[in-house]
């Protein structure tokens, strides 16, 4: 019997230190603490951390002036009610750096959340830093005339602006020491893109039209839109280097098409959970001058888009060929390639590929979505050291039945073999990052050459599901990094008791196998891939020859994901025809401490 008590004893010790220790922290003015009660710890625990966050509203409202706190869309909003649905937002994101204690366990358990009271302006201030850099993101993208992270990055830094406790207390400060009070600054920024964007037609055949589309009188890099086909709203398009698309219901007669230009982007939210948070809280509003008019009667005479060319690159950096006849051959293959992309049948195209640039056709026509040739591309030809020919210049269009995008443009890459037969077919890189690349006149033509050309095989061999040859260009040794977002890290506070702070990226290493493993599954369950590259940095490394580190900032969609980070690949081209991948590392944000994996990071 003595022994049955002191066991007892030595079980309910801990909880009745516990419950010693969380009413030292509820009468401490030290803290904020909710309480919660459940059939489970679980329960219990969701209540208490509901019981917390109405805490901190009633501290937060008693002092604040919160954005939308008077109206919103004509409905009077209760103030109290939108600061503790705000302060969930931090609940479901953010607020993870609080404690729990357990003071009655399961059944029936009883449960504490506290807080340092401190703590609730360092959590504002993470906020206000996160929506700056989201800033200066925006800032960058305006000069590389990309206008969709622009404006995606400007209306998501507002909405976490908008959910501070004093948002208008929130500056930044520019290269030129001129301070910005961002709650008036950034709405005037988006409505400045919207107003450089100029969409108008270039031609209209059957029921697709073919726009043109300008950023500040140059052909945009990137830009999303939807439009009314006539019948209902489009879901997302993604325009590059001037040239998008409308696909109009069967039948619309109408000379004048309405677009909306995307800045919200819901949909794509979720890589970001704080920011997805916020933006669930706040009710949309349309901005006016996101929608605008575009004419098919009067047709463009402006082609903004940079067909025939590396858009801007000195022409003295890559050659065309000299040999008329071998161009005329080539050009010939092309237009029955292209006729063939038209009609959504190989027909007599095929005597102009190698089995293996059959096999890459037929995947891209009838695997890649619905494929439309826009305009009447003139490409340009550019010999190779082989004797083959590369074209250029080919404008096409896919569209997918499913996921958050509609339909992505992409420049087609022939490259023809010494037979003048077409071996392979790529993406290209897009004017950005192919001027990142040519325009390295430092480097030979042909390590420029290559390293575009195994950039573009790269991303084409994510789109088109070919495990095959991405397994070839892995080294089997190759080191592998996936960063993912983690919401906390433990710390300890001065009390020595342990809370979460904010997010971290947790770093994880693969095998070769691993990862083509992941990377099978993945093109298993997705009707889609497309990866766009921005900007690039180019580094030719002191060791191994020919090797050369690349960190790339990626757009990553699919039919049921979609995310953006930065990629570093270290390849050795050292055999221009079989360029390896020594180490490739992915990270969705730049790492605090050391920005982005780099070169040196991989001695």
């Amino acid at each position: 019997m003595k022994q049955l008590f002191i066991t007892f004893i030595f079980a309910i010790l801990p909880l009745i230190c516990q419950a010693q220790s969380w009413n030292s922290i509820n009468k401490s003015d030290e803290y904020i603490s909710g309480i919660g009660n459940g059939s489970t710890v679980a329960e219990a625990d969701r209540r208490a951390l509901a019981d917390l966050i109405s805490k901190i509203a009633t501290l937060v409202s008693s002092d604040t002036n919160m954005g939308f706190k008077e109206e919103n869309d004509g409905q009077t909003i209760n103030h109290q009610s939108y600061i503790e649905n705000n302060i969930k937002t931090y609940s479901q994101a953010t607020l993870t750096n609080t404690e729990r204690i357990i003071i009655k366990n399961e059944p029936d358990a009883t449960v504490g959340r506290y807080i340092k009271k401190a703590e609730l302006n360092r959590i504002f201030e993470s906020r206000k830093a996160k929506a700056i850099d989201m800033v200066e993101t925006a800032l960058r993208a305006e000069e590389a005339g990309k206008a969709d992270d622009a404006l995606r990055n400007y209306y998501w830094a507002l909405a976490l602006i908008r959910s501070l406790q004093y948002p208008d207390e929130a500056i930044y400060t520019d290269d030129n020491n001129k301070k910005h009070i961002l709650t008036s600054w950034i709405p005037n920024q988006i409505d400045n893109v919207f107003d450089n964007l100029r969409f108008s037609v270039l031609r209209k055949k059957g029921d697709d039209v073919e726009l043109s589309i300008a950023y500040k009188n140059k052909p945009v890099s990137s830009v999303d839109y939807t439009y009314f086909d006539g019948r209902d709203w489009s879901t997302i398009n993604s325009a590059k280097d001037g040239v998008g698309i409308l696909e109009l219901a069967q039948g619309n007669q109408s000379d004048k098409y309405q677009i909306k230009i995307e800045y919200e982007y819901l949909t794509e939210a979720h890589i970001d959970k704080e920011v997805e948070a916020v933006l669930n809280l706040l009710s949309s509003k349309a901005l006016r001058k996101s929608y605008m008019m575009v004419d098919a009667s009067t047709l463009s005479k402006t082609a903004y888009s940079s067909h025939g060319s590396f858009s801007q690159t000195d022409k003295s950096l890559i050659q065309p060929p000299k040999a008329a006849n071998a161009i005329g051959n080539c050009d010939q293959a092309i237009q029955a390639i292209l006729a063939a992309i038209n009609n959504k049948s190989i027909g007599g195209a095929e005597s102009y590929f190698t089995p293996q640039g059959l096999e890459i056709f037929r995947k891209l026509l009838f695997s890649y979505g619905i494929a439309r040739v826009i305009g009447t591309p003139s490409p340009t030809y550019y010999e190779n050291e082989d004797g083959g020919i590369t074209a250029r210049g080919i404008k096409i269009s896919f569209s997918f039945r499913n996921g958050v995008r509609k339909s992505f443009v992409e420049d087609l890459v022939f490259h023809f073999d010494n037979n003048k037969l077409v071996d392979n077919i790529a993406f290209g890189l897009g004017k950005t990052a192919e001027d990142d690349i040519l325009n390295k006149g430092v480097w030979k033509e042909s390590a420029r050459k290559v390293l575009m050309e195994f950039l573009e095989n790269y991303k084409t061999a994510y789109a088109l599901k070919r495990l095959d040859y991405i397994n070839t260009i892995f080294d089997d040794d190759a080191v592998i990094i996936i960063g993912n977002l983690v919401r906390h890290a433990a710390n300890n506070l001065t009390d020595g008791k342990t809370y979460q702070n904010d997010k971290i990226i947790k770093y994880n290493r693969y095998s070769k196998d691993q990862y083509l493993r992941n990377l099978s599954k993945c093109f298993n369950t997705n009707e889609y891939i497309n990866i766009r590259f921005a900007n690039n940095d180019v580094m030719k490394l002191g060791k191994g020859g020919e090797t050369y580190g690349i960190q790339i900032a990626q757009d990553y969609y699919s039919s049921t994901y979609g995310d953006k980070g930065y990629l570093f690949l270290e390849v050795d081209i050292n055999d221009p025809k079989n360029p390896t991948i020594r180490v490739r590392t992915w990270q969705p944000e730049k790492d605090p401490n050391f920005g982005i994996y780099g070169p040196g990071d991989f001695k």
